[in-house]
Protein backbone atom coordinates (compact mmCIF):
# COMPACT_ATOMS: atom_id res chain seq x y z
CA UNK A 1 0.00 0.00 0.00
CA UNK A 2 1.19 3.48 -0.87
CA UNK A 3 0.92 6.32 1.63
CA UNK A 4 0.67 10.06 1.14
CA UNK A 5 -0.09 13.15 3.18
CA UNK A 6 -2.62 15.86 2.41
CA UNK A 7 -3.90 18.70 4.62
CA UNK A 8 -7.59 17.97 3.93
CA UNK A 9 -9.25 14.79 2.64
CA UNK A 10 -12.68 15.43 1.10
CA UNK A 11 -15.06 12.47 0.81
CA UNK A 12 -17.76 13.06 -1.81
CA UNK A 13 -17.56 14.69 -5.24
CA UNK A 14 -20.99 16.28 -5.52
CA UNK A 15 -21.75 19.99 -5.47
CA UNK A 16 -20.65 20.40 -1.85
CA UNK A 17 -17.43 18.39 -2.10
CA UNK A 18 -16.36 20.07 -5.34
CA UNK A 19 -17.15 23.49 -3.88
CA UNK A 20 -15.07 22.63 -0.80
CA UNK A 21 -12.12 21.73 -3.03
CA UNK A 22 -12.43 25.10 -4.78
CA UNK A 23 -12.72 27.12 -1.57
CA UNK A 24 -9.68 25.41 -0.05
CA UNK A 25 -7.65 25.98 -3.21
CA UNK A 26 -8.55 29.67 -3.07
CA UNK A 27 -6.95 29.76 0.39
CA UNK A 28 -3.86 27.93 -0.85
CA UNK A 29 -4.72 24.67 0.95
CA UNK A 30 -4.13 21.38 -0.84
CA UNK A 31 -6.89 18.80 -0.65
CA UNK A 32 -7.62 15.35 -2.01
CA UNK A 33 -11.19 14.58 -3.06
CA UNK A 34 -12.40 11.01 -3.48
CA UNK A 35 -15.75 10.11 -5.08
CA UNK A 36 -17.01 6.54 -5.41
CA UNK A 37 -18.83 7.12 -8.70
CA UNK A 38 -17.10 7.27 -12.08
CA UNK A 39 -18.03 10.87 -12.74
CA UNK A 40 -20.32 13.71 -11.79
CA UNK A 41 -24.03 13.12 -11.26
CA UNK A 42 -26.14 12.06 -14.23
CA UNK A 43 -29.36 12.84 -12.35
CA UNK A 44 -30.89 16.35 -12.55
CA UNK A 45 -31.40 17.09 -8.88
CA UNK A 46 -30.85 20.36 -6.93
CA UNK A 47 -32.55 22.64 -9.45
CA UNK A 48 -31.68 26.07 -8.03
CA UNK A 49 -28.62 28.10 -7.04
CA UNK A 50 -29.62 30.83 -4.63
CA UNK A 51 -28.22 34.35 -4.56
CA UNK A 52 -25.79 33.67 -1.71
CA UNK A 53 -24.31 30.63 -3.44
CA UNK A 54 -23.94 32.67 -6.62
CA UNK A 55 -22.02 35.27 -4.58
CA UNK A 56 -19.63 32.54 -3.49
CA UNK A 57 -19.23 31.32 -7.06
CA UNK A 58 -18.63 34.93 -8.09
CA UNK A 59 -15.66 34.92 -5.67
CA UNK A 60 -14.31 31.94 -7.63
CA UNK A 61 -14.97 33.55 -11.01
CA UNK A 62 -17.45 30.88 -12.15
CA UNK A 63 -20.84 32.51 -11.50
CA UNK A 64 -21.61 33.15 -15.15
CA UNK A 65 -20.51 29.66 -16.18
CA UNK A 66 -22.90 28.25 -13.57
CA UNK A 67 -25.70 30.49 -14.86
CA UNK A 68 -25.05 29.44 -18.44
CA UNK A 69 -25.17 25.77 -17.43
CA UNK A 70 -28.75 26.28 -16.23
CA UNK A 71 -29.94 28.38 -19.16
CA UNK A 72 -32.45 25.75 -20.35
CA UNK A 73 -34.18 25.79 -16.98
CA UNK A 74 -34.09 29.57 -16.51
CA UNK A 75 -37.53 30.36 -18.06
CA UNK A 76 -39.35 27.94 -15.74
CA UNK A 77 -41.88 29.90 -13.66
CA UNK A 78 -44.80 28.94 -11.49
CA UNK A 79 -46.03 26.07 -9.32
CA UNK A 80 -49.31 24.49 -10.37
CA UNK A 81 -51.65 21.71 -9.37
CA UNK A 82 -54.20 19.64 -11.25
CA UNK A 83 -55.37 16.24 -12.43
CA UNK A 84 -53.08 16.12 -15.48
CA UNK A 85 -50.26 18.28 -16.84
CA UNK A 86 -51.99 18.87 -20.18
CA UNK A 87 -55.15 20.10 -18.46
CA UNK A 88 -53.11 22.56 -16.37
CA UNK A 89 -50.76 23.94 -19.04
CA UNK A 90 -52.84 23.95 -22.24
CA UNK A 91 -55.31 26.70 -21.18
CA UNK A 92 -52.52 29.09 -20.14
CA UNK A 93 -51.60 31.98 -22.43
CA UNK A 94 -48.14 31.91 -23.98
CA UNK A 95 -45.70 34.65 -22.97
CA UNK A 96 -43.00 35.87 -25.29
CA UNK A 97 -39.64 37.33 -24.36
CA UNK A 98 -37.49 37.01 -21.26
CA UNK A 99 -39.32 36.15 -18.07
CA UNK A 100 -38.35 37.39 -14.62
CA UNK A 101 -39.06 35.92 -11.23
CA UNK A 102 -41.83 37.77 -9.34
CA UNK A 103 -40.52 40.62 -7.13
CA UNK A 104 -36.98 40.04 -8.46
CA UNK A 105 -36.26 43.77 -8.39
CA UNK A 106 -37.21 44.04 -4.72
CA UNK A 107 -33.96 42.40 -3.63
CA UNK A 108 -31.51 43.80 -6.19
CA UNK A 109 -29.70 45.90 -3.61
CA UNK A 110 -28.98 42.85 -1.44
CA UNK A 111 -26.03 41.69 -3.49
CA UNK A 112 -24.12 41.96 -6.76
CA UNK A 113 -25.56 38.84 -8.38
CA UNK A 114 -28.95 37.15 -8.59
CA UNK A 115 -29.73 33.50 -8.04
CA UNK A 116 -29.85 31.10 -10.97
CA UNK A 117 -31.58 27.96 -12.13
CA UNK A 118 -29.61 24.82 -12.87
CA UNK A 119 -29.65 21.11 -12.17
CA UNK A 120 -26.95 19.11 -10.45
CA UNK A 121 -25.94 17.22 -13.59
CA UNK A 122 -25.25 20.54 -15.39
CA UNK A 123 -23.58 22.43 -12.53
CA UNK A 124 -21.21 19.72 -11.25
CA UNK A 125 -19.17 19.58 -14.50
CA UNK A 126 -18.59 23.34 -14.21
CA UNK A 127 -17.35 22.90 -10.64
CA UNK A 128 -15.23 19.90 -11.61
CA UNK A 129 -13.47 21.76 -14.40
CA UNK A 130 -12.87 24.77 -12.17
CA UNK A 131 -11.57 22.59 -9.32
CA UNK A 132 -9.07 20.95 -11.66
CA UNK A 133 -7.98 24.32 -13.04
CA UNK A 134 -7.39 25.46 -9.46
CA UNK A 135 -5.07 22.51 -8.88
CA UNK A 136 -7.44 20.24 -6.97
CA UNK A 137 -6.56 16.53 -6.68
CA UNK A 138 -9.85 14.87 -7.66
CA UNK A 139 -10.08 11.08 -7.81
CA UNK A 140 -13.32 9.63 -9.08
CA UNK A 141 -14.26 5.95 -8.88
CA UNK A 142 -12.34 5.93 -5.60
CA UNK A 143 -13.95 5.21 -2.26
CA UNK A 144 -13.17 5.61 1.40
CA UNK A 145 -12.89 2.19 3.05
CA UNK A 146 -12.09 3.11 6.64
CA UNK A 147 -10.44 5.77 8.72
CA UNK A 148 -9.15 6.41 12.23
CA UNK A 149 -8.19 9.65 13.87
CA UNK A 150 -5.77 10.62 16.62
CA UNK A 151 -4.59 13.86 18.18
CA UNK A 152 -2.58 14.94 15.14
CA UNK A 153 -4.57 13.76 12.15
CA UNK A 154 -6.71 11.21 10.30
CA UNK A 155 -5.44 8.01 8.70
CA UNK A 156 -7.73 6.82 5.92
CA UNK A 157 -7.73 3.85 3.58
CA UNK A 158 -9.05 4.51 0.09
CA UNK A 159 -9.57 2.10 -2.80
CA UNK A 160 -9.38 2.76 -6.50
CA UNK A 161 -12.44 0.79 -7.64
CA UNK A 162 -11.23 -0.02 -11.15
CA UNK A 163 -7.98 -1.70 -10.10
CA UNK A 164 -8.75 -2.46 -6.47
CA UNK A 165 -5.55 -0.65 -5.42
CA UNK A 166 -5.55 0.40 -1.78
CA UNK A 167 -3.81 3.55 -0.54
CA UNK A 168 -3.29 5.07 2.86
CA UNK A 169 -3.91 8.78 3.22
CA UNK A 170 -2.68 10.74 6.18
CA UNK A 171 -4.70 13.96 6.44
CA UNK A 172 -4.77 16.71 9.00
CA UNK A 173 -8.55 16.91 8.64
CA UNK A 174 -11.36 15.04 6.89
CA UNK A 175 -14.45 16.66 5.39
CA UNK A 176 -17.36 14.29 4.75
CA UNK A 177 -19.68 15.48 1.98
CA UNK A 178 -20.81 11.99 1.02
CA UNK A 179 -24.57 12.38 0.94
CA UNK A 180 -27.64 11.72 3.03
CA UNK A 181 -26.69 8.12 3.80
CA UNK A 182 -23.07 9.25 4.51
CA UNK A 183 -20.91 6.17 5.16
CA UNK A 184 -18.50 8.49 6.97
CA UNK A 185 -21.21 9.62 9.39
CA UNK A 186 -22.19 6.00 9.94
CA UNK A 187 -18.57 5.00 10.65
CA UNK A 188 -18.46 7.76 13.24
CA UNK A 189 -21.71 6.52 14.77
CA UNK A 190 -23.23 10.01 14.70
CA UNK A 191 -26.94 10.10 15.50
CA UNK A 192 -29.45 12.31 13.71
CA UNK A 193 -32.61 14.06 14.86
CA UNK A 194 -35.59 15.68 13.19
CA UNK A 195 -39.02 14.72 11.86
CA UNK A 196 -37.59 11.81 9.92
CA UNK A 197 -39.27 10.40 6.83
CA UNK A 198 -42.14 12.52 5.48
CA UNK A 199 -42.82 10.54 2.32
CA UNK A 200 -41.56 7.85 -0.04
CA UNK A 201 -41.04 8.80 -3.68
CA UNK A 202 -39.58 7.61 -6.95
CA UNK A 203 -37.54 10.05 -9.00
CA UNK A 204 -38.50 9.10 -12.55
CA UNK A 205 -36.31 10.76 -15.17
CA UNK A 206 -37.99 10.44 -18.55
CA UNK A 207 -37.89 11.71 -22.10
CA UNK A 208 -41.06 12.98 -23.79
CA UNK A 209 -41.38 15.74 -26.37
CA UNK A 210 -43.49 18.41 -24.64
CA UNK A 211 -41.81 21.36 -26.29
CA UNK A 212 -44.86 22.60 -28.14
CA UNK A 213 -47.07 22.25 -25.08
CA UNK A 214 -44.83 24.30 -22.75
CA UNK A 215 -43.32 26.82 -25.21
CA UNK A 216 -43.99 30.31 -23.83
CA UNK A 217 -45.60 28.88 -20.72
CA UNK A 218 -42.68 27.05 -19.15
CA UNK A 219 -43.42 25.92 -15.61
CA UNK A 220 -41.27 24.96 -12.65
CA UNK A 221 -43.43 22.43 -10.78
CA UNK A 222 -46.83 20.84 -11.35
CA UNK A 223 -48.40 18.60 -8.74
CA UNK A 224 -50.76 15.86 -9.91
CA UNK A 225 -53.47 14.44 -7.66
CA UNK A 226 -55.87 11.75 -8.80
CA UNK A 227 -56.87 8.29 -7.55
CA UNK A 228 -54.54 6.45 -9.93
CA UNK A 229 -51.41 8.55 -9.42
CA UNK A 230 -50.02 11.23 -7.12
CA UNK A 231 -46.78 13.06 -7.79
CA UNK A 232 -44.93 16.13 -8.99
CA UNK A 233 -43.58 17.11 -12.41
CA UNK A 234 -40.39 19.16 -12.41
CA UNK A 235 -38.97 20.87 -15.48
CA UNK A 236 -35.47 19.98 -16.59
CA UNK A 237 -34.88 21.41 -20.08
CA UNK A 238 -38.38 22.65 -21.00
CA UNK A 239 -38.35 20.48 -24.07
CA UNK A 240 -38.04 16.71 -23.86
CA UNK A 241 -36.47 15.92 -20.48
CA UNK A 242 -38.54 15.85 -17.29
CA UNK A 243 -38.71 14.37 -13.82
CA UNK A 244 -41.80 13.02 -12.12
CA UNK A 245 -41.67 12.40 -8.38
CA UNK A 246 -44.10 9.54 -7.90
CA UNK A 247 -45.50 9.11 -4.41
CA UNK A 248 -46.04 5.62 -3.00
CA UNK A 249 -47.08 4.43 0.44
CA UNK A 250 -45.42 1.50 2.24
CA UNK A 251 -48.30 1.60 4.75
CA UNK A 252 -50.53 0.41 1.91
CA UNK A 253 -48.13 -2.38 1.07
CA UNK A 254 -46.48 -0.48 -1.80
CA UNK A 255 -42.75 -0.82 -2.43
CA UNK A 256 -40.37 0.75 -4.92
CA UNK A 257 -40.02 -2.60 -6.65
CA UNK A 258 -43.75 -2.48 -7.48
CA UNK A 259 -43.07 0.26 -10.04
CA UNK A 260 -41.02 -1.13 -12.93
CA UNK A 261 -40.49 0.97 -16.04
CA UNK A 262 -43.60 -0.26 -17.87
CA UNK A 263 -45.89 0.58 -14.95
CA UNK A 264 -44.21 3.96 -14.59
CA UNK A 265 -44.92 4.66 -18.27
CA UNK A 266 -48.60 3.87 -17.75
CA UNK A 267 -48.78 6.21 -14.76
CA UNK A 268 -46.91 8.94 -16.63
CA UNK A 269 -49.39 8.79 -19.52
CA UNK A 270 -52.19 9.31 -17.01
CA UNK A 271 -50.38 12.10 -15.15
CA UNK A 272 -49.47 13.85 -18.39
CA UNK A 273 -52.98 13.54 -19.77
CA UNK A 274 -51.42 12.48 -23.08
CA UNK A 275 -52.13 8.75 -23.54
CA UNK A 276 -50.42 8.48 -26.94
CA UNK A 277 -47.18 10.41 -26.36
CA UNK A 278 -43.95 8.44 -26.67
CA UNK A 279 -42.11 8.08 -23.35
CA UNK A 280 -38.62 6.78 -22.64
CA UNK A 281 -37.72 6.07 -19.03
CA UNK A 282 -34.11 7.11 -18.37
CA UNK A 283 -33.84 6.14 -14.70
CA UNK A 284 -35.92 5.39 -11.60
CA UNK A 285 -34.42 6.30 -8.23
CA UNK A 286 -36.21 5.72 -4.92
CA UNK A 287 -35.74 8.52 -2.40
CA UNK A 288 -37.18 9.74 0.87
CA UNK A 289 -38.50 13.18 1.59
CA UNK A 290 -37.06 13.51 5.08
CA UNK A 291 -35.77 15.84 7.78
CA UNK A 292 -32.63 14.56 9.49
CA UNK A 293 -29.89 16.68 11.05
CA UNK A 294 -26.66 15.26 12.46
CA UNK A 295 -26.24 15.73 16.19
CA UNK A 296 -22.89 17.46 15.77
CA UNK A 297 -21.12 18.64 12.62
CA UNK A 298 -17.61 18.25 14.08
CA UNK A 299 -16.23 15.04 15.54
CA UNK A 300 -12.58 15.50 16.40
CA UNK A 301 -10.80 16.13 13.11
CA UNK A 302 -13.77 15.04 11.00
CA UNK A 303 -16.42 17.48 9.76
CA UNK A 304 -19.81 16.79 8.18
CA UNK A 305 -21.21 19.02 5.42
CA UNK A 306 -24.10 19.04 2.98
CA UNK A 307 -26.57 16.16 3.06
CA UNK A 308 -24.21 14.23 5.33
CA UNK A 309 -24.94 16.90 7.94
CA UNK A 310 -28.52 17.86 7.12
CA UNK A 311 -31.06 16.07 4.95
CA UNK A 312 -34.15 18.02 3.93
CA UNK A 313 -36.93 17.95 1.32
CA UNK A 314 -35.99 19.87 -1.83
CA UNK A 315 -38.99 22.24 -1.73
CA UNK A 316 -37.33 25.63 -1.52
CA UNK A 317 -33.97 24.53 -2.88
CA UNK A 318 -32.07 24.82 0.38
CA UNK A 319 -30.26 21.46 0.44
CA UNK A 320 -27.24 21.92 -1.84
CA UNK A 321 -27.12 25.67 -1.18
CA UNK A 322 -26.89 25.11 2.57
CA UNK A 323 -24.13 22.58 1.95
CA UNK A 324 -22.10 25.01 -0.17
CA UNK A 325 -22.35 27.55 2.65
CA UNK A 326 -21.11 24.85 5.06
CA UNK A 327 -18.01 24.31 2.93
CA UNK A 328 -17.35 28.03 2.59
CA UNK A 329 -17.65 28.58 6.34
CA UNK A 330 -15.23 25.75 7.10
CA UNK A 331 -12.65 26.42 4.39
CA UNK A 332 -11.27 29.70 5.74
CA UNK A 333 -11.15 28.29 9.26
CA UNK A 334 -9.20 25.22 8.16
CA UNK A 335 -6.86 27.48 6.21
CA UNK A 336 -6.28 29.79 9.18
CA UNK A 337 -5.49 26.87 11.49
CA UNK A 338 -3.32 24.99 8.99
CA UNK A 339 -1.30 28.16 8.28
CA UNK A 340 -0.80 28.79 11.99
CA UNK A 341 -2.78 32.03 11.91
CA UNK A 342 -5.48 30.77 14.31
CA UNK A 343 -5.78 28.39 17.21
CA UNK A 344 -7.47 25.02 16.57
CA UNK A 345 -10.38 26.14 18.76
CA UNK A 346 -11.56 28.22 15.80
CA UNK A 347 -12.72 24.99 14.15
CA UNK A 348 -15.26 24.39 16.92
CA UNK A 349 -17.17 27.43 15.67
CA UNK A 350 -18.07 25.50 12.49
CA UNK A 351 -20.57 23.44 14.47
CA UNK A 352 -21.87 26.32 16.57
CA UNK A 353 -22.43 28.48 13.48
CA UNK A 354 -23.56 26.01 10.83
CA UNK A 355 -25.62 23.46 12.78
CA UNK A 356 -28.35 25.97 13.78
CA UNK A 357 -28.54 27.10 10.14
CA UNK A 358 -28.72 23.53 8.87
CA UNK A 359 -31.44 22.68 11.36
CA UNK A 360 -33.47 25.78 10.47
CA UNK A 361 -33.19 25.05 6.74
CA UNK A 362 -34.22 21.43 7.27
CA UNK A 363 -37.17 22.31 9.48
CA UNK A 364 -38.41 25.02 7.11
CA UNK A 365 -38.07 22.69 4.13
CA UNK A 366 -39.99 20.06 6.07
CA UNK A 367 -42.71 22.61 6.85
CA UNK A 368 -43.04 23.23 3.11
CA UNK A 369 -43.91 19.55 2.52
CA UNK A 370 -47.37 17.99 2.63
CA UNK A 371 -48.43 14.71 4.25
CA UNK A 372 -46.90 12.76 1.34
CA UNK A 373 -43.56 14.54 1.42
CA UNK A 374 -44.39 16.50 -1.74
CA UNK A 375 -44.46 20.29 -1.88
CA UNK A 376 -47.43 21.65 0.05
CA UNK A 377 -49.98 23.53 -2.06
CA UNK A 378 -51.99 24.86 0.86
CA UNK A 379 -53.03 28.52 0.70
CA UNK A 380 -54.06 29.10 4.29
CA UNK A 381 -52.97 32.24 6.14
CA UNK A 382 -50.61 30.15 8.28
CA UNK A 383 -49.01 28.68 5.17
CA UNK A 384 -48.62 32.11 3.54
CA UNK A 385 -47.03 33.57 6.69
CA UNK A 386 -44.66 30.61 6.76
CA UNK A 387 -43.65 31.25 3.15
CA UNK A 388 -42.94 34.92 3.91
CA UNK A 389 -40.80 33.96 6.91
CA UNK A 390 -38.83 31.46 4.80
CA UNK A 391 -38.15 33.91 1.97
CA UNK A 392 -34.82 35.22 3.32
CA UNK A 393 -33.46 31.68 3.62
CA UNK A 394 -34.63 30.81 0.11
CA UNK A 395 -32.32 33.57 -1.12
CA UNK A 396 -29.52 32.32 1.11
CA UNK A 397 -29.74 35.07 3.74
CA UNK A 398 -31.82 35.64 6.85
CA UNK A 399 -29.66 33.97 9.47
CA UNK A 400 -27.13 35.18 12.00
CA UNK A 401 -24.10 33.36 13.42
CA UNK A 402 -23.49 33.21 17.14
CA UNK A 403 -20.08 31.92 18.24
CA UNK A 404 -16.80 32.97 19.84
CA UNK A 405 -15.64 34.02 16.36
CA UNK A 406 -18.34 36.72 16.38
CA UNK A 407 -18.24 39.69 18.75
CA UNK A 408 -21.77 40.97 19.03
CA UNK A 409 -23.17 43.95 20.88
CA UNK A 410 -26.53 42.20 20.95
CA UNK A 411 -28.31 44.64 18.65
CA UNK A 412 -31.85 43.42 17.90
CA UNK A 413 -32.83 42.21 14.46
CA UNK A 414 -35.52 44.01 12.51
CA UNK A 415 -38.90 42.33 12.21
CA UNK A 416 -39.43 40.24 9.08
CA UNK A 417 -41.95 42.71 7.60
CA UNK A 418 -39.58 45.64 8.06
CA UNK A 419 -36.74 43.61 6.54
CA UNK A 420 -38.85 42.79 3.49
CA UNK A 421 -40.02 46.38 3.05
CA UNK A 422 -36.50 47.79 3.41
CA UNK A 423 -35.02 45.10 1.17
CA UNK A 424 -32.18 44.40 3.64
CA UNK A 425 -33.26 40.99 5.01
CA UNK A 426 -31.12 41.65 8.06
CA UNK A 427 -27.95 42.43 6.06
CA UNK A 428 -27.45 45.66 7.98
CA UNK A 429 -23.94 45.32 9.41
CA UNK A 430 -24.86 43.43 12.56
CA UNK A 431 -22.08 41.05 13.70
CA UNK A 432 -22.86 37.50 12.62
CA UNK A 433 -24.57 38.51 9.36
CA UNK A 434 -23.24 38.63 5.82
CA UNK A 435 -21.61 42.03 5.29
CA UNK A 436 -23.69 44.64 3.46
CA UNK A 437 -23.35 45.13 -0.28
CA UNK A 438 -23.07 48.48 -2.02
CA UNK A 439 -21.53 49.38 -5.37
CA UNK A 440 -18.30 51.40 -5.13
CA UNK A 441 -15.60 52.68 -7.47
CA UNK A 442 -12.19 51.09 -6.90
CA UNK A 443 -9.21 52.03 -9.07
CA UNK A 444 -11.53 53.12 -11.85
CA UNK A 445 -13.72 50.02 -11.73
CA UNK A 446 -17.23 49.51 -10.37
CA UNK A 447 -17.16 46.68 -7.84
CA UNK A 448 -19.28 45.38 -4.99
CA UNK A 449 -18.04 45.57 -1.43
CA UNK A 450 -18.49 41.78 -1.50
CA UNK A 451 -15.77 41.56 -4.16
CA UNK A 452 -13.25 42.45 -1.43
CA UNK A 453 -13.94 39.31 0.55
CA UNK A 454 -12.97 35.66 0.18
CA UNK A 455 -9.35 35.36 1.30
CA UNK A 456 -8.40 37.95 3.94
CA UNK A 457 -9.97 39.78 6.85
CA UNK A 458 -11.23 43.17 5.67
CA UNK A 459 -11.77 46.35 7.68
CA UNK A 460 -14.26 48.74 6.09
CA UNK A 461 -14.62 52.20 7.61
CA UNK A 462 -16.54 55.36 6.94
CA UNK A 463 -15.00 58.32 5.12
CA UNK A 464 -13.37 59.64 8.33
CA UNK A 465 -11.60 56.38 9.14
CA UNK A 466 -7.98 57.29 8.38
CA UNK A 467 -6.88 56.27 11.90
CA UNK A 468 -8.39 52.83 11.33
CA UNK A 469 -6.19 52.31 8.28
CA UNK A 470 -3.06 53.12 10.28
CA UNK A 471 -4.24 50.77 13.02
CA UNK A 472 -4.82 47.98 10.49
CA UNK A 473 -1.26 48.25 9.16
CA UNK A 474 0.17 48.00 12.67
CA UNK A 475 -2.06 45.09 13.67
CA UNK A 476 -1.35 43.22 10.43
CA UNK A 477 2.40 43.39 11.11
CA UNK A 478 2.16 42.67 14.82
CA UNK A 479 -0.15 39.67 14.58
CA UNK A 480 1.05 38.47 11.17
CA UNK A 481 -2.55 38.27 9.98
CA UNK A 482 -3.90 38.84 6.46
CA UNK A 483 -5.89 42.06 6.88
CA UNK A 484 -6.96 44.62 4.27
CA UNK A 485 -8.46 48.01 5.12
CA UNK A 486 -10.40 50.59 3.11
CA UNK A 487 -12.32 53.82 3.67
CA UNK A 488 -15.64 54.17 1.85
CA UNK A 489 -16.71 57.68 0.91
CA UNK A 490 -16.17 60.55 -1.56
CA UNK A 491 -12.41 60.66 -0.82
CA UNK A 492 -11.80 57.09 0.31
CA UNK A 493 -10.03 54.19 -1.35
CA UNK A 494 -13.52 53.00 -2.27
CA UNK A 495 -15.59 55.82 -3.74
CA UNK A 496 -19.25 56.16 -2.78
CA UNK A 497 -21.71 58.74 -1.51
CA UNK A 498 -20.82 60.16 1.90
CA UNK A 499 -23.66 58.54 3.83
CA UNK A 500 -24.30 55.40 1.78
CA UNK A 501 -21.95 53.00 3.58
CA UNK A 502 -22.59 54.27 7.14
CA UNK A 503 -26.33 53.89 6.54
CA UNK A 504 -26.01 50.32 5.27
CA UNK A 505 -23.40 49.25 7.84
CA UNK A 506 -25.01 50.86 10.89
CA UNK A 507 -21.95 52.95 11.76
CA UNK A 508 -20.91 56.61 11.80
CA UNK A 509 -18.33 58.04 9.40
CA UNK A 510 -15.76 57.20 12.09
CA UNK A 511 -16.94 53.63 12.66
CA UNK A 512 -15.83 50.34 11.11
CA UNK A 513 -16.81 46.79 10.31
CA UNK A 514 -14.34 43.91 10.62
CA UNK A 515 -15.32 41.26 8.09
CA UNK A 516 -14.09 37.67 8.11
CA UNK A 517 -12.79 35.91 4.99
CA UNK A 518 -16.22 34.28 4.55
CA UNK A 519 -17.85 37.70 4.21
CA UNK A 520 -19.52 37.70 7.64
CA UNK A 521 -19.21 40.61 10.04
CA UNK A 522 -17.00 39.62 12.98
CA UNK A 523 -17.24 42.93 14.82
CA UNK A 524 -18.84 46.36 14.48
CA UNK A 525 -17.55 49.54 16.04
CA UNK A 526 -20.19 52.21 15.48
CA UNK A 527 -17.74 54.96 16.46
CA UNK A 528 -13.96 55.13 16.58
CA UNK A 529 -12.59 54.07 20.00
CA UNK A 530 -9.83 56.02 21.72
CA UNK A 531 -7.22 53.45 20.67
CA UNK A 532 -8.38 51.77 17.47
CA UNK A 533 -5.19 49.69 17.18
CA UNK A 534 -5.64 48.14 20.61
CA UNK A 535 -9.33 47.50 19.99
CA UNK A 536 -8.74 45.90 16.59
CA UNK A 537 -5.89 43.74 17.90
CA UNK A 538 -7.98 42.49 20.82
CA UNK A 539 -10.87 41.60 18.52
CA UNK A 540 -8.71 39.68 16.05
CA UNK A 541 -7.05 37.75 18.86
CA UNK A 542 -10.47 36.67 20.12
CA UNK A 543 -11.83 35.77 16.69
CA UNK A 544 -8.70 33.76 15.83
CA UNK A 545 -8.32 32.21 19.30
CA UNK A 546 -4.82 33.66 19.60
Amino acid sequence: MTQEHVPVLIVGGGIVGLSASLFLSEHGIRSLLVERHRGTSIHPRARGVNARTMELYRELGIAEAVRAAGAELAPSMGIFKGRALFEVIEPRRRKEGKRKLPAAGLFQKLGPVAGARGTQDKIEPVLLQAAREHGGDLRFYTELIEFAQDETGVTATIRERESGTLSTIRADYLLAADGASSPTRQMLGVSTSGRGVLGHLLNILFQADLHELVRGREFSLCQIERPEVRGLFTSINNSDLWVFHLSYDPNLGEQAADFPAERCKELLHIALGLPDIEIEIKSILPWQSAVRVADGFQHGRVFLAGDAAHQMPPWGGQGANTGVADAHNLAWKLAAVLKGKAGPELLSTYDSERRPVGRLAAEESGAAADEHGLISMKKSLTHIIGMVRRMPRLLGYGYEYTSQAIISAGSPAQGIVRQLLSGTLGLDGRPGTRAPHIWVQYQGQRISTLDLFGKNFVLLTGSAGADWLQAAVAVREHLDVELDAYRIGPSGELLADQKQWPARAGISEYGALLIRPDGFVAWRSREQPGNPQAALEQVLKQVLFR
